[in-house]
């Protein structure tokens, strides 16, 4: 039996870059991308590799363009760290495994290095399989920590909660990862929001862009360290931006949000050196009307529009730079 899992890009609404620090946030799952595992027990445990991780090319130039899509490692990586961490997880916890292993195939669609959490997707989706496969049951909050666990401990990529959890939860999640309640049981505080109860949205992304998160984060962790006033204020107003769209939401408010994006990445602006085809794509997208922040840390954008003649004219204006523009499928479509 062929087990398969998958696992969906997903776009941060509101309240990033906060997550990392004890603030709040909005995500929504984008299943218009999507990880595939597949899982089938074989003699030995074997992870095959994906287009990503092959290493022949007819040329230096594509060398150099699988590079810069994929970086100098492939998916491979993240699966012999996500299997390692699950069988930790369960040695830790006292679960025993039936003594079987498997063969582990990979292939995601998800736009590389544009912000959309493209990775976890991979790890995601994996730990679902291994889970399945060994009928496993762990909690969506603790999923969430184990798969940050695989980038953080094992790979040593510098990665947040947000992620993990809307891609363990799915639909759209309000997160609070209060300090109090993150040090009392080590996660935050995740509620599932409605997706009917947002307005309509477009996600537009690069591929062209690959400014990594790493270009964006400059030194605010440091200065946030240091208690820097406008560093402080600035993680403070993000997690209330985050809480007022949750509010509008609950409340069926959710054609007034569009403004609080604006203010998210406007707030950004000021505080953080952000690249000049990141700030082009905001621009953009809000000269024929609509709002704009990005969906992670550059190379993908969010935002809000009114109608249908105006998602005409944000892809008109947006294509010629060479985005792809979708509306992003949050809820699955039904058979």
């Amino acid at each position: 039996m062929i087990i398969r899992k998958k696992s969906y890009a997903r776009a941060g609404l509101i309240g990033n870059p906060s997550d990392g620090y004890n603030g709040k946030t909005i995500s929504f799952i984008v299943r218009n991308f999507e990880a595939e595992i597949c899982l089938w027990e074989s003699p030995e445990l074997e992870i095959l590799p994906a287009r990503r991780d092959h290493s022949t090319f007819k040329t230096l130039a594509a060398l150099r363009e699988d590079v810069d899509l994929f970086g100098y490692y492939g998916g491979v990586r993240l699966l012999k760290a996500t299997v390692k961490r699950f069988y930790d997880h369960c040695v830790e916890n006292g679960i025993d495994l039936e003594d079987r292993v498997f063969t582990l195939r990979y292939k995601s669609n998800v736009p590389s290095r544009v912000g959309m959490a493209g990775s976890s997707a991979i790890i995601t989706a994996a730990l679902k399989a291994l889970m399945a496969f060994y009928g496993v049951t762990i909690p969506r909050a603790v999923q969430a920590n184990l798969i940050l666990s695989v980038e953080n401990d094992e790979l040593k990529i510098p990665a947040g909660l947000q992620d993990r959890v809307i891609q363990a939860y799915e639909g759209v999640v309000f997160m609070d990862f209060d300090k109090d309640a993150m040090d009392q049981q080590g996660f935050g505080k995740y509620e599932q929001l409605k997706p009917e109860s947002l307005p309509p949205l477009y996600v537009a992304f690069n591929t062209l862009l690959s400014e990594g998160t790493e270009v964006f984060h400059n030194d605010i962790r440091s200065r946030f360290n240091r208690g820097e006033t406008e560093v402080v204020e600035a993680m403070n107003r993000w997690a209330e931006l985050a809480q007022e769209t949750c509010n509008l939401l609950v409340q069926g408010r959710g054609q007034e949000i569009g403004p609080l994006l604006d203010e998210n990445f406007n707030l950004r602006r000021s505080l953080y050196k952000i690249g000049e085809g990141n700030i082009r794509m905001v621009e953009t997208a809000r000269s024929v009307g609509a709002t704009a922040k990005f969906t992670g840390s550059g190379g993908a954008i969010v935002g809000t529009y009114e109608d249908e003649k105006m998602f005409e004219k944000l892809k008109a204006k947006l294509e010629p730079l060479g985005l792809g523009v979708i509306k992003p499928i949050i809820e699955p479509v039904a058979d």
